[in-house]
């Protein structure tokens, strides 16, 4: 067990320095990042929790939450090489699977509707993407590969290697499989955006037509009532 714990720790370091610039050291990660500490916190929490000590388990969960200000429930089940950039207001429910390669940006809540029982919070694939704010929030599976835009509401299934906006979240982008993880989580497609744009393009149009159409008619007028 005792290397199990260390080679997850190491696994959880080595994720920050390969995704944040700002990482310069192992002991820099160790010290300073709350994704590390929560995420040693969460592995013990989640041990005990299999083993029946629940109440202990959710102890351990509230402590790393007013340490890190990040809330894992222990019951969810997290893979190697995950990281949470920042880490503020994240929320992860008791029946959430993650994972190896995740990464979650501040604000993120993985959590719940409400109305399902057993299985209520969402299953997260390998290497995806989650965006600041954003929340997934249901019993489905967003697929391995995929990227969830800042602040997107995300109620149904994802498949692989998509990108899915807004809210409610709507799949923008449909791409073949991406090498490792995709961090880019800026330059996303906006189809409100694009929307407008082409309506504003057709009202262009449609304003062209109409000057011509009226000077076209101004001249029809002018020539009836010539004296000729």
């Amino acid at each position: 067990m005792g290397k199990a714990v260390f080679d997850h720790l190491r696994a959880d370091i080595d994720s920050v320095l390969e995704r944040d610039p700002a990482a310069k050291s192992r002991w820099e990660v160790l010290l300073c990042y709350p994704s590390v500490k929560a995420m040693a916190y969460h592995r013990l929490a989640h041990r005990l929790y299999d083993a029946g000590h629940t109440t202990l388990a959710r102890w351990i969960s509230q402590h790393s939450r007013h340490v890190t200000g990040i809330e894992i429930h222990p019951g969810a089940r997290i893979g190697r090489g995950f990281f949470i950039d920042h880490g503020d207001g994240v929320v992860i429910g008791e029946t959430t699977i993650i994972g190896d390669n995740v990464t979650l940006y501040q604000g993120v809540t993985l959590g719940g509707t409400g109305k399902d029982v057993g299985k209520r919070h969402p299953t997260i694939g390998n290497n995806v993407t989650v965006g600041a704010g954003a929340k997934v929030l249901g019993p489905f599976t967003v697929g391995d590969g995929s990227k969830i835009g800042a602040s997107a509401v995300v109620l149904k299934e994802v498949p692989p290697n998509c990108t899915v906006v807004g809210n409610p979240g709507r799949i923008v982008r449909r791409e073949g499989a991406v090498k490792g993880v995709d961090l880019d989580h800026v330059h996303l497609p906006d189809p409100v955006k694009a929307h407008i744009e082409a309506l504003e393009h057709r009202v262009d149009e449609l304003e062209k037509q109409l000057h011509t159409n009226m000077g076209t008619e101004h001249v029809k007028e002018e020539f009836e009532h010539a004296d000729l």
